[in-house]
């Protein structure tokens, strides 16, 4: 769910359109973004309407990938206590709001995202947070040319995957030049999955370890075209929500895939939960990524006991202690 802030700043922010506005915006956005096979609003925001609708439409989705991946990432890195956080190709900010919620020992934070407008509307929001007031928002391209800040923390959501291919591999290592911990996120579907991938490869190639989702460094066992690595949180939608996407539920869940890295090496999980649980009368089973660089299905049944009471309670994207 969205801090209370950002949710009140949103609702300002869109108030000046009427619900049909947006509504006939994000009807626009929405087939721009499936003619031109691309994840986020990037150069098809075309009006004030239009961020408003992008802001309103995408960021409680965005914020709740990002604090999803952070709050995995914080959980094997205890200790790690940010001060400072970049966020490259930021949008209107759903990163550094996670950011802020996971991490509150963040004082300093820039942003760097390409689109004046959508960076005004990104510091009217952040001016909603004591935390994120102060932001700096910097107009530059994310690409090849991208020059980076000195930071403990640098995200990347929703963007790596919008630049040429042959740029991204240089994007990412200039990310992690200075970083304590680096969080990619990308669209959960096929072509998502395959960015985040090359990324993880690029930052375990700099001597990084991969701390979530991966249990180890090594290539990933998932075979390129057979599935993909993903994972999904549910968020509620508001009412301003459902009536610009025309939705009927009261929630919707956003599918995502992600790679956390750190500088420094940090202890790891067994394995992680890669599918929805499979539970049945007396038995749960797992599909797991093991610490031994490949795919495992498990069968926890009642008589495993403390295992099995684990099982029963565990979810898609979890950390697992064994991977027996």
């Amino acid at each position: 769910m969205l801090p209370d802030d950002l949710r009140t700043a949103l609702d300002q922010a869109v108030a000046r359109f009427s619900p049909q506005e947006l509504a006939e915006a994000v009807t626009r956005l929405t087939e721009r973004y499936r003619t031109a096979g691309v994840s986020t609003g990037g150069n098809h925001l075309r009006s004030r309407a239009d961020i408003a609708a992008y802001a309103a439409y995408r960021m409680p989705a965005t914020y709740a990938a990002a604090a999803t991946a952070m709050r995995r990432a914080a959980a094997l890195a205890p200790g790690f206590e940010p001060r400072s956080h970049f966020d490259a190709g930021g949008g209107t900010g759903a990163a550094i709001w996670a950011a802020a919620e996971v991490w509150p020992s963040v004082e300093k934070v820039t942003v760097v995202e390409h689109d004046p407008h959508i960076i005004d509307l990104g510091r009217r929001l952040a001016r909603g947070s004591r935390a994120l007031a102060g932001t700096t928002w910097r107009q530059a391209s994310i690409g090849a040319a991208l020059d980076p800040p000195a930071a403990d923390l640098v995200t990347m959501s929703y963007a790596l995957g919008e630049l040429p291919e042959a740029d991204r591999p240089a994007v990412v290592g200039r990310l992690a030049e200075d970083a304590a911990m680096v969080i990619i996120i990308e669209p959960g579907t096929p072509a998502g999955y395959a960015t985040v991938a090359a990324a993880r490869e690029v930052l375990a190639g700099r001597g990084m370890t991969v701390l979530a989702p991966c249990p180890h460094d090594g290539p990933c066992p998932i075979r390129p075209g057979r599935d993909w690595c993903h994972f999904s949180v549910r968020l509620p939608r508001t009412s301003l929500h459902r009536r610009i996407k025309a939705g009927t539920l009261s929630f919707e869940d956003e599918k995502f895939s992600y790679v956390a890295a750190a500088a420094e090496p940090r202890p790891r999980p067994a394995a992680r939960v890669l599918r929805h649980p499979q539970k049945r009368k007396g038995v749960v089973s797992l599909r797991l990524c093991t610490d031994g660089d490949e795919l495992r299905d498990v069968i926890v049944s009642k008589r495993q006991g403390e295992l099995y009471r684990l099982a029963r309670d565990v979810e898609w994207g979890d950390d697992w202690p064994a991977a027996d």
